[in-house]
């Protein structure tokens, strides 16, 4: 087969130039990421051997060879893993496969940290090697066929594939060194690299010492060896290792479950928020083994979907090494070593939440996901809840739901909250004045999930959550703080005044009442009982889901307001009706402006506006 000349899908490119520009600083882990990549690459091939012995009759000894030659400045970083084919190498070396990948490069911001971060998040940790090298040779043959195969690159927007003689089965990377990376070039510094951040890497590692092949690394599994022989340093290198990171843990857990199943869990809660957390199609990040052998990295249900950013290795006895996939989804081990999971983190967390400051870390980092455990996990939605933090108008700081039960108000019977896509905007919002003026505090609900959790979760220690806008009566049981100002409109006046306001409306609007709720407003809207929430028809306009767009609302009437009053006592003068038709509508517009809604006849609005100027000046 004649050699191909095939160009570097585009956003490799950008991620191309990133790692040779800007990461130079980190530029010792190159080797830690090929490393990784060939301890991945021997794992695979463990597992398939065990089903497909033929896959590895040209020898079951699984490790890393790395060579470095001094004198023509070059590394060689080979393993006898599963290796790649023409297709394998296009698609793992030419292009970034994963979906995402948009999102992925939007993210990249320029700063170094972050960026070093999100680059070994996304998988491409090969990359690296153009950190120290101008040319990049890889020799690939993957285990069961016979072709070999060489890709070539410079890193600069292109690269070659062509057939191979002579090839082993896995994969060799040679990397010609660049002038200003010379000091690569020797094993002593290498020894040094491998030491500190591949020590854990469960396969041997070799390099040639005075003529022998000498083994670099422990070659132990790190979470087979005692906590009390593990250095933090250790576990914050696996950790890199694993999730391909370059953040800290913000909680590492290493324990032995013994009992009916037993299982060991080595696991990380990242410091840093995953760029893709929110991907629908993103791979659980735990990785399945039976006694050491590494089965699968591909099991959605060993670690349920609100905890998705847990990263690590789960190895269990009670597992068949033959195992298929399949039946992995359905074994009954496996759900019990997933509830063990899901507790003994939850007890952690607990734990970690006495910290409010720490654990406020975790929350802004994370919370968005572990959050939607409410909703999802039937067994344990208590304790998620009690672990969840909100924003609310009793200041800047997180809050608990334990927190908030503790300072209601006497009267006060129902969890208040309220939902939008932004904390600061919703202080704001008129509907809160009157709960304000009672000193009772309101929870900011600003994530998608809090649209639907409250429904799974009804109440908490039998306080129901209720939506501001149905508070209804039990705001007007509860005793003011500083007192509600201003007289109301006879119930006369009043009647009148809001049966105009319906006939002045029309459709527009559902309904329009009166409200205890607003204190320094003339009026707000709010969602009818039964229907679905302002915030919640915004988000789904957005993703453009099936909805009557602009569905009718309730307008909520302050009937104490001086404007309201006044509005009253106009209407009792035939001439002044059409003002106050104006001025009803100007309120409606206001009221959806207070709301984040678009007023639905601009021009109208303006003209009114511009109307009132006129007679005002």
């Amino acid at each position: 087969m004649a050699e191909e000349k095939l160009n570097f899908q585009a956003e490799v490119g950008r991620v191309l130039d990133i790692v040779v520009n800007s990461l130079y600083s980190d530029a010792d882990i190159f080797l830690r990421e090929l490393v990784s990549n060939a301890s991945d690459a021997c794992d695979k091939l463990r597992y398939m051997g065990i089903m497909y012995p033929d896959l590895i009759a040209e020898g079951g000894e699984f490790k890393i060879n790395i060579t470095v030659d001094k004198d023509k400045k070059t590394i060689v970083v080979a393993d006898n893993g599963i290796g790649m084919n023409h297709d394998d190498l296009i698609n793992n070396l030419g292009t970034i496969a994963k979906s995402g990948s948009l999102d992925f490069l939007n993210n990249l911001s320029g700063d170094v940290k972050k960026d070093s971060n999100l680059i070994g998040q996304f998988g491409v940790g090969f990359y690296s090697a153009f950190m120290v090298a101008d040319k990049v040779e890889v020799r690939s043959r993957r285990a069961g066929e016979e072709i070999g195969w060489l890709w070539q690159s410079d890193g600069k927007g292109s690269f070659s594939l062509a057939e191979a003689e002579n090839v082993a089965r896995g994969t060799e990377i040679k990397l010609f060194l660049k002038k200003t990376s010379a000091e690569y070039a020797d094993a002593i510094r290498l020894r040094q690299i491998i030491r500190q951040y591949s020590d854990h890497i469960a396969f041997p590692i070799y390099m040639d010492k005075d003529g022998t092949l000498e083994t670099v690394n422990s070659a132990l599994a790190l979470w087979t060896r005692n906590k009390a022989e593990i250095t933090p340093e250790q576990y914050r290198d696996f950790y890199r290792h694993i999730a391909h990171a370059f953040d800290e843990p913000w909680l590492t857990l290493h324990y032995k479950a013994e009992g009916a199943i037993e299982y060991t869990g080595l696991l990380f809660v990242p410091e840093q928020t995953p760029f893709d957390l929110f991907q629908l199609d993103r791979k659980p990040a735990v990785k399945l083994y039976t006694n050491r052998v590494f089965i699968s990295d591909d099991i959605p249900d060993l670690m349920p979907s609100y905890l998705r950013f847990v990263k690590g290795v789960i190895d269990t006895k009670d597992l068949p090494l033959n195992v298929s996939r399949e039946m992995l989804q359905r074994t009954p081990v496996l759900e019990k070593v997933r509830k063990g999971l899901v507790r003994r983190l939850l007890s952690e967390l607990k734990a970690k939440a006495k910290n409010a400051e720490d654990y406020a870390k975790f929350w802004n980092s994370l919370g968005k996901a572990f959050k939607e455990g409410i909703y999802e996990d039937t067994e344990n939605r208590e304790t998620i809840a009690e672990l969840s933090r909100f924003y609310s108008t009793a200041g800047e700081d997180l809050v608990s739901l334990e927190e908030y039960v503790g300072r209601m108000k006497e009267g006060q019977s129902s969890i208040f909250y309220m939902t939008g896509e932004d904390a600061e905007v919703l202080r704001n919002s008129p509907q809160l004045e009157g709960f304000e003026a009672r000193g009772v505090e309101v929870l900011l609900f600003t994530d998608p999930i809090d649209e639907f959790w409250p429904q799974a979760f009804p109440a908490y220690k039998d306080k129901p959550f209720k939506a501001v806008s149905m508070a209804g009566d039990e705001l007007e049981k509860i005793k003011s703080a500083a007192g509600i100002e201003g007289d109301e409109v006879t119930k006369a006046d009043l009647d009148t005044l809001l049966a105009y306001m319906k006939l002045t409306f029309g459709d527009a609007v559902k309904d329009v009442r009166t409200t205890d709720k607003l204190v320094r407003s003339p009026v707000c809207l709010v969602a009818a009982e039964g229907d679905i929430s302002l915030n919640l028809e915004r988000m789904m306009r957005l993703h453009q889901q099936p909805l009557v767009r602009g569905s009718a609302r309730v307008l909520e009437v302050n009937p104490r307001h001086q404007l309201i009053r006044k509005l009253a006592e106009a209407l009792k003068d035939e001439a002044k009706k059409p003002m106050v038709a104006d001025a009803v509508m100007v309120l409606l517009d206001q009221a959806q402006v207070a709301e984040g809604e678009p007023i639905k006849n601009p021009a109208a609005f303006m003209q009114r506006i511009t109307n009132f100027m006129l007679n005002g000046i």
